[in-house]
């Protein structure tokens, strides 16, 4: 194809829409697409760097098995299907499909291949996953589910007051056109913004209040916000009365709270803080987002609870500018309860069990431990805590197999590989549809075809489900002839068929990619599982896709396959809002009584982790100008802060004998590591951060290994985490900081050479041939 093409950017929730030039298989130019529904043109610096994600020289182009000595060889296709499509069947019979686990469902943008790998697992009885959204969203998902049912997202575009806990969107976007809007913000001296984050970060410059906590402090912050709306009225009572149960036992709790006391136990003034919370009160409207900075760090399921007090006790909801239920086109959490690990009796909230047991669960004799783990578009042995403790449990199973572009931290340690077609060689989309009150969906075209020698996830995973034969040909027959026919004789068929043999239902993604999809446009066979869901969107909210256009679920799925730059998908009413509540009485309960006691026992509970021995906090994680989790391995698409620099305090470098483009060494009770030194007036003192996306290997055309900066995994500890949700402390790393005994021109390592890597060096086995 030539010319340009409507694309999207794959580095962050927003999904950016973007139309790219392609060049000799280069994504030679890139430019916002201004026919997106959400973004209208808008992408950040990242976007327009992503060739170096898919001209990465490393790629992988064939099937690879682990040889006895550890090394790889390249297979074919229909050797590695088969022998891993029997190897999961055995573990299966051996010790139960529940013995294995699925770590993944699509990496960041990447989430058409997790629709069709849930149908292989089902039909291993596998059961048991995680993935990122573990790491983060798992706490915040449970409080939810209790207040509401449902996820809500603030409309920040029109809120009077937007407020931002832990979480710097001029970095890490997360909402559509997050520059044009903060700059808004900014300019309008009717509106407001509040940021509450320990780092004075870009959108902390520019709000009318940065309440820079002390770092882990955010829960007593919240806390006093809270508390002086209910011990200053300002409160929306008619609000409450009409739609928030347990608002007594919630306003006696904040009652109690000295606020004062509070203020000075997090680090910012009273005075400060009592404004903030007028300025919340005061507004017509209010939107607030959390992330990873409290997510990451002690008290995060608690500061989840907290921080919706500040809308819901203010009546925020249901009106233009505030916080609002919304459409999804799949849900990104399962429904139900909190289910338990079979070995340490973790939470699986909505479906997902917590990453920082996951070694746990594999390292051990107990009998109901993991035997056997597939991971997609994921690299748990770098992103999860405990790095060096992950990487060994993985060895320990008896099969691990992964699916991704490139030879990963996790890949080395599989028994074997399958090379997936990247982002823009296959039809893909994302399920972070998020918004209110209009909801887009984008499924994006392929750019090119795949790399010889690999496959889209859909047909990896239709393979493999092929293997294990639990559906044959003539029960697919009857449904490949109607899906020639028309839409209207397959959906006839479909629903017949799934009456007649219930099994179907059990893979039906696999269904539909063998019978729908040969039917559709060239290239769009992986988007049949959207069929279903397109007719499941338009059951749930009949009135909203109507508004958007579309007749039914037939009509949005035509509308899905034909329009390249997406499409919206839902339009809602602002009183829609009380519809989506998912409680019978249709109300926001407000009381949860376990964290009510958190809430309670905050006034005798220290805000400091820190000890004599690692006395400063080390955020083990940030997001900067060039970081992207590690789906770009090429250093090269940094223009700057190549090393990721350990960002200090002007106060800790003067006491500590730190300076800028000096080394440090960062010492945590889990590990220790050396990093470059940028000393910031952003950062408090006692407060220290590092990267996320670097110390990923990466094999440059000399033969070098270049491995630049810290894998903070390495200095993270999987017993840090959240007593609800096992989410990790990352960014709450007691830590001690020292000069580097060597002079800076001696710091960088000597290179390692590819003799080195041969015999299995720090980049791990090598590839041969069979």
């Amino acid at each position: 194809m030539t010319g340009w093409q409507a694309s999207a950017c794959i580095l962050c929730e927003c999904n950016c829409g973007i139309i790219v030039e392609v060049s000799d298989r280069r994504l030679a130019r890139i430019r916002g697409d201004k026919n997106h529904p959400a973004s209208r043109g808008y992408t950040c610096n990242k976007a327009l760097r992503l060739d170096h994600y898919q001209s990465n020289p490393h790629r992988l182009r064939a099937p690879l098995r682990r040889r006895a000595d550890g090394t790889f060889e390249e297979i074919d296709w229909e050797t590695a299907v088969s022998e891993i499509a029997g190897a999961f069947q055995r573990i299966a019979a051996d010790h139960g499909g529940d013995k294995i686990l699925y770590y993944g469902g699509g990496g960041q943008g990447n989430h058409l291949g997790g629709a069709y790998s849930g149908a292989f697992l089902k039909a291993l009885g596998s059961h048991y996953r995680s993935n990122a959204l573990a790491q983060e969203k798992t706490g915040e998902h449970w409080v939810d589910t209790q207040l509401y049912g449902n996820h809500t997202r603030g409309e920040f575009a029109h809120a009077e007051v937007s407020v931002f806990v832990g979480k710097n969107p001029w970095m890490s976007q997360s909402f559509p056109r997050a520059r044009v809007v903060l700059n808004e913000i900014a300019k309008d001296p009717g509106r407001a913004m509040i940021v509450i984050d320990p780092v004075r970060t870009d959108t902390a410059k520019m709000a009318d209040f940065h309440l820079q906590v002390g770092p882990g402090a955010d829960a007593w912050c919240l806390a006093a916000l809270a508390a002086v709306l209910v011990q200053e009225n300002l409160c929306d009572e008619a609000f409450l009365a009409d739609h928030v149960t347990g608002v007594d036992r919630v306003r006696a709790a904040l009652a109690d709270i000295d606020v004062a006391d509070y203020a000075q136990r997090c680090g910012v003034e009273a005075e400060l803080l009592r404004a903030a919370a007028h300025r919340i009160g005061g507004a017509a409207s209010v939107a607030v987002f959390e992330d990873l900075g409290v997510q990451q760090s002690p008290n995060s399921t608690l500061c989840s609870y907290l921080n919706k007090m500040l809308w819901i006790l203010t009546g925020s909801f249901a009106k233009r500018g505030g916080q609002h239920l919304h459409s999804t086109f799949a849900p990104l959490f399962r429904l139900g309860g909190v289910g338990r690990t079979p070995v340490t009796g973790a939470p699986v909230i909505g479906g997902l069990m917590p990453g920082n047991v996951i070694a746990e669960e594999i390292s051990t004799d107990h009998p109901d431990r993991f035997r056997a783990m597939l991971v997609e578009s994921s690299n748990p042995a770098h992103s999860l805590a405990d790095s060096a403790a992950v990487g060994r449990a993985l060895g320990e199973l008896e099969l691990l197999v992964v699916v991704d572009v490139a030879m990963t931290e996790t890949a080395r340690l599989a028994h074997y590989v399958l090379p997936a077609a990247s982002q823009f060689e296959k039809v893909e989309a994302t399920f972070f549809n998020l918004e209110f009150p209009e909801n887009t969906f984008h499924l994006r075209h392929p750019l090119m075809e795949p790399l010889e020698g690999t496959l889209p996830e859909p047909e990896i995973w239709a393979r493999l489900t092929r293997a294990l034969g639990v559906v044959d040909d003539a029960e697919l027959d009857p449904l490949r002839r109607a899906a020639r026919q028309g839409r209207a004789e397959f959906g006839a068929a479909f629903f017949e068929a799934l009456a007649a043999n219930p099994n179907l239902g059990k893979v039906l993604p696999f269904v539909l990619y063998e019978t729908l999809g040969p039917t559709l446009p060239d290239g769009l066979a992986g988007a049949a599982a959207l069929w279903g869901l397109a007719h499941k969107v338009a059951s749930t909210y009949p009135d909203a896709v109507r508004r958007a256009g579309h007749a039914d679920g037939d009509a949005l799925f035509d509308a899905v396959l034909s329009s390249r730059s997406g499409v919206t998908f839902t339009v809602h009413d602002y009183a829609d809002d009380f519809a989506l509540i998912a409680h019978p009485d249709g109300r926001i309960a407000l009381e949860i009584p376990e964290l009510l006691e958190d809430l309670r026992a905050l006034a005798d509970t220290p805000a400091s982790r820190t000890t004599a021995e690692f006395p400063i906090v080390l955020s083990a994680g940030e997001r900067r100008a060039f970081t992207a989790n590690d789906i770009i391995r090429d250093p090269a698409w940094r223009a700057r802060d190549r090393d990721g620099a350990l960002r200090v305090s002007v106060e800790d470098a003067a006491t500590l004998g730190l300076f800028d483009g000096g080394r440090a060494v960062i010492t945590t009770a889990a590990g220790a590591a050396e990093a470059t030194v940028e000393v910031s007036d952003a950062m408090r003192a006692g407060h220290a951060s590092l990267p996320n996306g670097y110390g990923l290997d990466f094999l440059s055309a000399d033969g070098t290994l270049d491995r630049p900066g810290v894998a903070t995994n390495s200095l993270t500890s999987s017993r840090w985490r959240d007593p609800y949700a096992g989410t990790p402390w990352h960014k709450h790393v007691p830590a001690r900081i020292e000069p580097a005994l060597r002079a800076p021109e001696q710091a960088a390592p000597e290179p390692v050479r590819e003799a080195q890597v041969a015999a299995g060096g720090p980049a791990g086995p090598p590839v041969g041939r069979s």
